[in-house]
């Protein structure tokens, strides 16, 4: 292991790393030496160019389909990553979904559905990773939050309910997994620079970017490359005492009152 290639021979797992923040991350450990399993549900072409790209690096990569929200698909998962490479060293747990709605609106099938791959995905698929990491002499999980997990933002109340779920499990994981030399923390980006955020801006509230920026006292909104930047760091020695923490990354935003 080199300060260059802090990641080179280990194995990271990126759940939902096709697009946005998962495929920022996916790439950053590649280009810091780790081979990376892409996992997608429903995009595969994005996904592919993700493991083109780090096959670019010189890493090794395979995509595989799984919806972290079931079950039987994180037992396929895992088994991919132990058939393919023999073992984890880092496990990223991005993927997310969910339903903006009001709480008289929520319905038990999105209910459900948001905390299944939110908060339960981290559970099962920690569970399966734990083994695999041990065989390797410990690892690392990273999950990404987000600030309604503590804070009330409008029509969040299934996302924001799953994300405390979530941040609660990190800490619990923290401590269940730290002697097995596997060290558990999580990632609450603030509003993010993804495609998915302009194309939301572009047909709903054109204001909404400008507005953001004009909020956060760094004058910029947050990319996916910070929040990979961050996540990166976290996997790395230098970090090794951080243990069950919830890290924000979002330029200020959420320290002030919104003008």
């Amino acid at each position: 292991m080199t300060d260059e290639l802090p990641f080179l021979n280990k194995i990271a797992l990126v759940t939902g790393s096709g697009r946005g923040i998962g495929r920022a991350i996916a790439i950053k450990m590649a280009q810091k030496g780790a081979d990376i399993v892409v996992n997608y549900v429903r995009n595969q072409k994005p996904a592919e160019e993700v493991v083109e790209a780090v096959r670019s690096l010189g890493r090794k990569s395979f995509a595989i389909r799984a919806n972290v929200g079931k079950v039987e698909d994180i037992e396929v998962l895992f088994q991919a990553v132990e058939e393919n490479f023999g073992g984890l060293d880092i496990l990223i747990n991005n993927a997310a979904s969910g339903f903006n709605r009001p709480a008289m609106q929520q319905k038990v099938s999105g209910w459900d559905h948001t905390m299944n791959v939110n908060a339960r995905a981290l559970l099962f698929a920690a569970q399966k990773a734990a083994p695999l990491m041990q065989k390797r002499g410990g690892g690392w999980i990273v999950s990404i939050s987000s600030p309604g997990g503590s804070r009330v933002l409008p029509d969040y109340i299934a996302v924001g309910a799953s994300k405390a779920a979530l941040e609660s499990l990190t800490r619990y994981l923290a401590v269940e997994f730290a002697p097995a030399n596997i060290r558990v923390n999580a990632v609450s980006p603030g509003i993010v620079l993804t495609d998915a955020l302009q194309h939301f801006a572009s047909l709903s509230d054109p204001d909404v970017i400008p507005r953001a920026i004009q909020n956060t006292p760094a004058g910029r909104l947050v990319t996916p490359e910070d929040v990979a930047g961050v996540v990166a760091f976290l996997c790395t020695p230098d970090a090794a005492m951080i243990r069950g923490q919830v890290i924000i990354v979002d330029g200020g935003y959420t320290l002030i009152t919104p003008r």
